[in-house]
């Protein structure tokens, strides 16, 4: 991380983790408050195959406000379940125009994202540089911990009806996150990174 944070920056470039999850109508379990003896109990109508797929980008610069971005897909019984490169091709391209300048970007060993549409969006930008984490170290990606900040928040213990319902809470949870930046860089401490704002010193060139 340190060699590729000296890269980062040399080139003023944002370093962007992506990860992506999936989430159901069925709540995630958390703690809460019950009469002691009393188990409380979310009682769900029936049984829905509607998922909610987001991938997401935690995006750092030193000087700079950290920032999310993220999209999410609805998806049903039958239907593509994840998404695909000209998905992630989109993603990047709309991060890129909302921050500017280079970008390194870092994820995981997805084959989606070692496709030849993939590898040729990044040969045709020089401003994408993309890193692929080690094999099976999800520690190390600092969207792992974006998830869990929803799924104890205000998807905790929550039965859904519908999957616009989901959707509208999931996109209000993480629209918390966008506003508290210091929840990125506590994500980016919990991963056991940090990054360097060591600005490089130039070379000089012989007289």
């Amino acid at each position: 991380m340190a060699a590729r944070g000296s890269t980062a920056a040399a080139l003023g470039a944002w370093i962007v983790f992506e990860d992506e999850a999936g989430f159901s109508m069925t709540p995630p379990h958390a703690r809460t408050w019950s009469r002691r003896g009393h188990t409380p109990v979310i009682r769900v109508r029936g049984r829905s195959y509607r998922r909610i797929s987001v991938a997401a980008m935690a995006c750092y610069r030193p000087g700079e406000r950290s920032r999310p971005i993220y999209r999410p897909r609805v998806y049903r019984k039958g239907e593509r379940s994840s998404f695909d490169w000209t998905d992630y091709r989109d993603l990047i391209a709309c991060t890129h125009q909302q921050l500017g300048g280079p970008t390194i970007l870092i994820w995981d060993n997805l084959n989606t994202h070692r496709t030849t549409g993939i590898r040729q969006y990044a040969d045709d930008h020089d401003w994408l540089t993309i890193v692929h984490l080690p094999t099976y170290t999800p520690d190390l990606n600092p969207v792992e911990g974006i998830w869990s900040l929803p799924r104890r928040g205000p998807l905790a213990n929550a039965a859904f009806t519908d999957a616009d319902r989901l959707t509208r809470t999931l996109r209000r949870g993480l629209r918390q996150i966008q506003y508290r930046p210091s929840l990125l860089d506590g994500c980016l401490a919990e991963a056991i990174l940090t990054l360097n704002t060591h600005q490089p010193t130039p070379t000089r060139k012989p007289q």
